[in-house]
């Protein structure tokens, strides 16, 4: 009988930086999440704890920040669309009516055709050949109109910024370059509102704050709001290790912190497809560099699985959320996982937050 060869582990992509946790920032500003609690559909999203993942990943306890039905929509991009709009159309007349521009890989682009078909206003998204027609149609059903482009997420973005030069419109995006960066601060402000919830859930747990948080990364703006939440330093907090997860087919983040700058990679079809971007946020790099502890990569095989998991226990995630929980793995357990433990912090005893961004609804590519 021919023996059969084990599965063959996918060589692990890794950066680290010892010395993230000592560098600060400003933090977000007041007001933000007053301004989602006063939201009709507002309320903080699920913390669940895995005991299982925990005794898997040698630590002292897991959570897992549940994302999968945030302010009516299936995923967390709401909270920085909401509050960028809001913030953006302060001072206009009421009765004027705008067009809301934006690209999209999926989630953000629903949002914000959200916002704008509650505000009263229209909606023009642009999506990228990668979406699958079922996201693309759930952006329609919320009242925006479409364009699909045959490109790559960056070819998008430019196309939408392009289209917003018009009269009356607004392009409201979750990724800054230079020349454009206030519509994309304030996105990453309105993520604020989910680190604040964290921090309360996991205190009310009895588990203190958290240790390591890990966060699925596209363009970086929820990192990036990861990032400034963490290493603020208010008082009574400890800063927590950051690790960043992106896709092997779409790995800028990981890129641009080996090489010390900016880099656009290739990217290629991907399940995690609203990770997948091939060029980081201006406006999040600095933070990145300075406030992550690791990053590193993972396979769309490595997050199906994770995702499988995650329903067994309970947690419904798409593939970007579940890349969290793929990550955490790849970190923490493996050949060398001694050494990454070590630069994260993350011991018996820690506790560790997994950011799960998106439920399964939220992304029409099977996990299986």
């Amino acid at each position: 009988m021919t023996p059969v060869e084990p599965p063959v582990e996918p060589r692990l992509s890794w950066y680290a930086r010892p010395a993230a946790r000592a560098w600060t920032t400003a933090p977000a500003p007041v007001g933000v999440r007053a301004f989602h609690a006063a939201l009709p559909e507002y309320a903080p999203t699920p913390l669940t704890e895995l005991p299982s993942l925990a005794a898997e990943l040698g630590v002292g306890r897991v959570f897992v920040k549940d994302e999968s039905a945030r302010l009516g929509l299936p995923a967390f991009k709401a909270l920085g669309a909401s509050w960028a709009v809001h913030r953006v159309l302060a001072g206009r007349a009421d009765d004027e009516r705008v067009e809301l521009v934006t690209a999209t890989d999926g989630n953000h682009g629903r949002a914000v055709a959200r916002v704008a078909r509650r505000l009263g206003h229209g909606a023009h998204v642009f999506v990228s050949g990668g979406v699958h027609p079922g996201a693309a149609a759930a952006i329609e059903g919320e009242g925006a109109r479409v364009t699909r482009v045959d490109g790559d997420y960056d070819e998008v973005v430019r196309l939408a910024a392009a289209a917003a030069r018009e009269p009356g419109t607004v392009l409201v995006q979750d990724t800054a370059w230079p020349g454009y960066e206030e519509v994309p601060r304030l996105i990453v402000e309105g993520y604020s509102t989910l680190f604040a919830e964290v921090d309360e859930q996991v205190a009310a747990a009895g588990a203190g704050t958290p240790d390591l948080v890990a966060v699925p990364v596209g363009v970086g703006s929820l990192a990036q709001a990861a990032v400034t939440h963490y290493r603020s330093r208010p008082a009574g907090r400890r800063p927590a290790a950051l690790l960043a997860v992106e896709p092997t087919a779409a790995a800028p983040g990981l890129a641009s912190l080996t090489e010390g700058a900016p880099v656009t990679v290739p990217t290629a079809e991907t399940t995690m497809a609203g990770l997948n971007c091939g060029t980081l946020s201006s406006l999040a790099w600095p933070c990145l560099r300075d406030g992550l502890d690791a990053a590193t990569a993972v396979t769309d095989a490595q997050s199906a699985a994770a995702a499988r998991d995650l329903a067994a226990l309970g947690v419904s995630a798409g593939p970007c959320g579940a890349a969290s929980l793929a990550g955490a793995r790849a970190a923490l357990t493996g050949q060398g996982a001694a050494a990454r433990r070590a630069t994260l912090g993350a011991d018996e005893t820690a506790t560790v937050v997994l950011l799960s961004t998106e439920g399964a609804a939220a992304n029409p590519y099977s996990a299986a």
